[in-house]
């Protein structure tokens, strides 16, 4: 555990800039696909239960069942948990997979997967050995920079409210990876539905002009040269702070009220928005995290939480979002996909030491939602068995969710980039989901 806790940067290298000795990174091959723009990958961390929102049950016994009542959405026959009544509603946009799945039910682990599109390299037996290390494989916006890489002042990606971290483990997948801190995405780490969310690092102090800080910028290179990520993480927020384009994404304030109030005043809801004015000002890979690391891991009262702390406030956000995306005619251009790292237990559980019972970790079946970027909405791709414990139809893994993302970045899932001993390395060796685009 030693080796590897070596490798893994404090809470506050993370948030800052961090460092590498993976470094000289370059890409071999990206083949562009035309017309596919930005990703909003909706993380619900924890891992949302499929029985209780997007795969109900409503036949089975009640220790499988759970206690919600079930609702119509406007798709014939499809049935959703009545916490949902905005998504039910608004199902011609979206395709739903209930037959994700995989065979890791650990957190970190499982979100090292669906955070890179790809397991990690050397999986141990402890949370603790599998923390965010410079030996993880590179997120989607880190894939994206390093194939891509921009000029503009416009990050490859930004990841927001928050970094997945708790107590001592930080998740893995978050960052660059192998690949280097010079790939990192922006990282948010503020509310953006508090009163005092500003991003004032993306704006000149007052009283510094461009020309002023255009000076320092030279002065700092004439003193740094070389491969240094600290420098480089100054020269893109140098980029930014000049270009002003990001800048604005982040002035909520400008934001119309009655907009605010249809995504929700809360913290998803303000995210999910963040993201979509995100969106218009060209970011590309956006991972909007609803919650903690934890939020949506119900062991405890699993329908209490779902019920007056997370349906809600989700089913509205991603209302708020899907009806933005659609009207200003970005839904063409983004990919909407939401999901956590797995499900949980079909039979319902009550840990020792508690009263009020629960699910727990559940990875062999889940659902995901998708829309956007060319993905055929209003219909439903694979099927559970009667418990929502194990698909009956052909499976999908969080592999397929990352070769569908990069394919929606314009970047071929099987890109490689070479590492600084001359290994090649795959971004990606999923299948690109094709029933979402309409082929069999």
């Amino acid at each position: 555990m030693d080796s590897q806790l070596a490798h893994l940067p404090s809470r506050r290298a993370f948030l800052q800039v961090g460092a590498s000795s993976f470094l000289g990174t370059s890409l071999v091959r990206a083949n562009p696909e035309p017309g596919r723009k930005s990703v909003i990958l909706v993380l619900l961390t924890g891992g949302c239960s499929q029985l209780d929102s997007f795969d109900p049950k409503p036949d089975a016994p009640a220790e499988i069942r759970g206690e919600f009542s079930t609702i119509s959405t406007v798709l014939p026959g499809v049935r959703f948990s009545e916490h949902l009544p905005l998504l039910a509603q608004r199902m011609k946009h979206w395709a739903l997979v209930r037959s994700m799945s995989h065979e890791h039910n650990g957190h970190l682990p499982a979100t090292h997967r669906i955070l890179t599109g790809t397991p990690m390299p050397v999986e141990r037996g402890s949370d603790l050995d599998n923390v965010l290390s410079r030996r993880d494989w590179p997120c989607y916006a880190a894939g994206l920079a390093a194939a891509r890489p921009r000029t503009d002042g416009v990050p490859s990606g930004v990841t927001l409210p928050h970094a997945l971290i708790e107590g001592p483990l930080t998740w893995p997948g978050q960052h660059g990876g192998f690949i280097g801190p010079r790939y990192d995405p922006l990282l948010v780490t503020q509310d953006p539905n508090s009163p005092a969310f500003r991003m004032d690092s993306l704006s000149l102090a007052e009283g510094t002009s461009l020309e002023r800080l255009g000076d320092r910028q030279s002065l700092l290179g004439s003193l740094d040269r070389g491969d240094n990520p600290a420098r480089m993480h100054q020269h893109a927020a140098m980029r930014m702070l000049t270009s002003d384009r990001v800048a604005k994404a982040f002035r909520m304030q400008d934001e119309p009220e009655r907009n605010r109030d249809r995504y929700g005043r809360t913290q998803f809801g303000q995210t999910l928005l963040l993201a979509r004015r995100l969106v218009q000002a060209g970011v590309p890979m956006i991972q909007a995290n609803m919650g903690i690391v934890q939020t949506w891991d119900t062991h405890v009262d699993n329908w209490g939480q779902l019920k007056n702390r997370l349906l809600p406030g989700l089913d509205r956000a991603l209302a708020g979002l899907i009806d933005d995306l659609a009207a200003e005619g970005m839904l063409d251009n983004t990919l909407v996909a939401v999901l956590g790292e797995f499900g949980r237990t079909p039979r319902i559980s009550t840990l020792p030491g508690n009263t009020v019972a629960g699910r727990d970790h559940w990875a062999a079946v889940y659902s995901a939602l998708f829309a956007g970027s060319g993905v055929q909405g209003g219909q439903v791709i694979g099927k559970s068995d009667s418990k929502a414990a194990y698909p009956v139809t052909p499976s999908f893994t969080p592999y397929d969710v990352g070769a569908t993302i990069y394919r929606s970045l314009g970047i071929a899932p099987d890109t490689e980039v070479i590492d600084s001993q001359n290994r090649p390395f795959f971004l990606n060796r999923g299948r690109v989901m094709s029933p979402l685009f309409g082929a069999i």
